[in-house]
């Protein structure tokens, strides 16, 4: 699961392209600038969460790095950047920052690449159909027809992609959220149906006693309200709630400076609120509902105070909203427990993909032992081959050796000595008698 920590620092890219940016004019000697490429840092802006999130960090800060492009982002609105329109000075950045372009794009290019080489090949040896569709998805946000330059399509792509992926990233936190309560709610049934009937009320009163401490807690006040913020402004800031000025509490905490409270520090004001319902140290609490809850508070707040859309509040929008009856709301904010995440019917259909996903796993356990005992067999197998091999080879050496020994001892009877002298006999006196000389 994706961390609050990482998530709490992403932004929108279109937001992310403001970063770094200041409120002063730009003025720029073009005779004194330098383009070198190759010295700038790496990307220094907050994580995403997206799988491409590095390459879209890179592009970002480099791109600003261009005098030219950082000018006319300045005076850009979100609807130009929507409609392309900021995509297309890309054809103005200098060149040294065009080739780094280029060369991140590559990079990139390799590793999807790997990615989609690597996923193919894990679902083939599972049997797996691969779904060719799925894979391209991973290319949507550059142009992988032309893999070698960076061109204004690919940031045009890039803008989109990240915009589009972005808006869906809280759907995609809450949905695995769900099925972790839901995987949760599972193993604790789980453990009670394999007890005894004593023990099974002893751990459900357990439960509910449990249960009981985590809702019993103070008032959480409405995210965004007069009262969350004056809370805020008395115990975070050390301030009288009498002296309350919402213009100086939004500069308070603006703590980048850029006019806009994004979505890390607005979910930095909930944190008094959260503290009221989690403790890490208790046993009732769970601190991955605390990521959940503090998520719902700033969408609500988005919900109700952004209202162009961007993922910002900017001041004029967190003046407004301050001015609304909406403002004095009183009302206690709803949390997880007063909120049912999923239906029993839900919970039936996830345990049976669980069972089914089982299934599966035992399925392929079958497959895979029997395929560890035939290679087992196989190793075995050339193992008694091996020692037959090798007692063949010994057993030709011991015989090669025999022989040679046999040869060597016939090769020293065959050649006697005579006394006297040192050379042996011709074969003829060996065989005949030599005639004495005066006998017949």
């Amino acid at each position: 699961m994706v961390s609050s920590k990482a998530f709490a620092r992403c932004v929108l890219v279109l937001l992310s392209l403001w970063l770094c940016i200041q409120s002063v004019p730009i003025s720029v000697d073009k005779t004194k600038e330098k383009h070198d490429a190759e010295q700038l840092e790496p990307p220094q802006s907050a994580e995403t969460g997206l799988h491409y999130d590095r390459y879209l960090r890179e592009v970002i800060e480099y791109l600003e790095k261009d005098p030219h492009f950082k000018e006319k982002l300045k005076n850009a609105n979100m609807d130009d950047i929507k409609e392309g329109k900021l995509s297309r000075e890309l054809y103005f950045v200098h060149h040294n920052f065009r080739t780094k372009l280029d060369e991140l794009k590559r990079e990139e290019m390799n590793r999807l690449r790997m990615l989609i080489k690597a996923k193919h090949d894990i679902q083939g040896d599972n049997g797996r159909t691969v779904n060719h569709q799925a894979l391209l998805k991973q290319f949507e946000h550059l142009n992988h027809m032309n893999p070698d330059t960076f061109e204004v399509d690919d940031l045009d792509r890039l803008i989109k992609s990240a915009t589009k992926d972005l808006e869906n990233f809280d759907k995609g936190r809450h949905d695995e959220f769900k099925r972790y309560e839901m995987m949760k709610e599972h193993e604790k049934r789980e453990r009670l149906n394999s007890l005894t009937e004593e023990d099974r009320k002893k751990e459900e009163q357990h439960y509910e006693e449990m249960r009981r401490k985590h809702a019993d807690h103070p008032k959480v006040n409405h995210p965004g309200s007069e009262d969350q913020l004056k809370e805020v402004w008395q115990e975070g800031d050390g301030l009288d709630p009498q002296d309350f000025e919402p213009k100086t509490f939004f500069k308070l905490h603006d703590s980048n400076g850029d006019g806009f409270l994004d979505e890390t520090e607005l979910e930095a004001l909930f944190t008094k609120e959260l503290e009221k319902v989690y403790n890490s140290e208790n046993e009732e609490d769970d601190m991955v509902q605390m990521e959940e809850e503090r998520l719902r508070m700033r969408e609500h707040v988005m919900n109700e105070v952004d209202t162009d859309n961007d993922r910002l509040v900017s001041l004029s929008e967190f003046m407004v909203a301050t001015k609304k009856d909406d403002f004095h709301e009183k009302e206690e904010w709803e949390t997880l427990d007063q909120n049912p995440l999923y239906t029993e019917e839900e919970l039936r259909e996830y345990e049976q993909q669980l069972t089914n996903e089982k299934n599966d796993i035992n399925k392929r356990s079958v497959v895979l032992q029997k395929q560890r005992e035939d290679l087992e067999r196989k190793q075995e197998e050339l193992n008694a081959q091996k020692v037959g091999l090798q007692q063949a080879v010994e057993e030709m050496d011991r015989i090669k050796a025999q022989r040679t020994n046999t040869e060597v001892k016939r090769e020293g009877e065959a050649a006697p000595v005579v006394p006297g002298n040192n050379q042996p006999l011709p074969p003829v006196h060996q065989q005949q008698d030599v005639p004495v000389s005066g006998h017949s």
